[in-house]
């Protein structure tokens, strides 16, 4: 048999591609046809039975492992491109996703009471007066679990509550808040976090012992605290309450890793300030209500999602935002309580709920996915 040179091989390559593309669009428009019988009928577009037994079809036509796999792979894709042409066709007969949230001018800030972690001088009150201004009626709670709960129980309108750091990223435990209460965020704030070694009257720097602080602070200032080998770096609940601790104890041992403000507000001597190595650190404080509003404009949305721990279901989740043209602008996994090996994701996409790419994108992760939740739109 002649051998074919590689001209003769692209040839016959491009007129195969051009057969499988004229095959291609005729299998998009049978997908069509699929999509009004199911708009007719009310059928979800996703159908896990119908496409496994598809798969275990077309790779039981080649008797090669590479090509087992290969041929699994392709048919994949065109069963998620199909779905999503689908999703879009339903959307264009009225067919939306997330239709729960309401639009509103503005975020109402008039005559409202909002609660955040900690005491008067932590990042939380600062972070607070900086979105609502200096009038606004707010409280301080113990715990991040106790502000989720005043919003919910509507005894507070908003919460301020820290999400994720610059310096040391989420604060995980906040995520796994917002899958346990029905709050929403609603606009998001960022805090420039400035942390200095704060100490009584008449302590000095070389006498210091102990440092008390919150343990994101303590990270923040690592290369500083740990240059001290003799100082012993103890975490309470928020950097405020460290300085509250060395008042109330009296030790001119103890310092605290707080702000300068709570220096100025608790009497306390600054023994160096600016110690946090990250001079750019920056906290995201996210502002929650019980309503499902969100503004006009608002253009990130914050979603979650769980997924079985399987290759691939990661992939098509995503593919959603990539045939709807959405960015993906930060993706977090928590583990899913009782369920080894399986996870839960939180997503933060850029737009706005009332855009049809994003409803597209929403519904076709709502049919794939499990326990979908749109957590806000700011």
């Amino acid at each position: 048999m002649k051998k074919l040179d590689l001209l003769e091989i692209r040839g016959q390559l491009d007129s195969i591609d051009r057969e499988i593309v004229e095959l291609f669009e005729k299998r998009m428009r049978l997908s069509g046809e699929v999509a009004e019988f199911k708009i007719e009928t009310g059928k979800p577009v996703y159908d896990k039975e119908r496409e496994t037994q598809k798969i275990d079809s077309v790779t039981g036509m080649v008797e090669d492992a590479f090509m087992k796999q290969a041929v699994s792979e392709l048919f994949t894709q065109m069963m998620t491109i199909s779905r999503h042409y689908q999703y879009k066709l339903m959307a264009e007969h009225g067919m939306k996703g997330e239709d729960t949230f309401q639009p509103v001018k503005s975020i109402p800030t008039d005559g409202v009471r909002v609660v955040y972690q900690g005491v008067e001088g932590a990042y939380g009150h600062a972070a607070t007066l900086q979105y609502f201004g200096t009038d606004i009626s707010c409280y301080h709670v113990v715990t991040f679990e106790d502000a989720m709960k005043e919003v919910e129980s509507g005894r507070a309108d908003y919460a301020v509550l820290p999400i994720e750091n610059s310096s040391v990223g989420a604060v995980i435990d906040n995520y796994d808040l917002l899958m346990k209460y029905n709050n929403y965020i609603v606009a998001e704030t960022f805090l420039t976090v400035n942390h200095a070694l704060l100490g009584l009257k008449d302590s000095r720097p070389e006498e210091i012992r102990t440092v008390f602080s919150h343990p994101q602070a303590l990270m923040q200032c690592s290369e500083f605290l740990n240059a001290n080998r003799n100082w012993k770096q103890i975490s309470v609940e928020n950097t405020a309450a460290a300085a509250k601790k060395i008042i109330e104890e009296g030790d001119p041992t103890q310092a605290a890793v707080a702000s300068e403000t709570a220096a100025r507000l608790y009497g306390l001597k600054v023994l160096n300030s600016s110690i946090n190595h990250n001079k750019s650190n920056t906290t995201r404080f996210i502002i929650l209500s019980n309503k499902k509003i969100y503004r006009e404009e608002a253009q990130k949305i914050s979603i979650s999602f769980e997924l079985p721990h399987k290759s691939g279901t990661l992939y098509n989740m995503l593919s959603n935002m990539i045939y709807n043209g959405v960015s993906m602008i930060m993706i977090e996994s928590r583990p899913i309580p009782g369920r080894n090996w399986e996870y839960r994701f939180f997503v933060d996409m850029e737009g706005n709920l009332s855009e049809c790419s994003i409803q597209n994108a929403l519904k076709g992760i709502l049919e794939e996915g499990r326990n979908m939740r749109v957590l806000g739109n700011y």
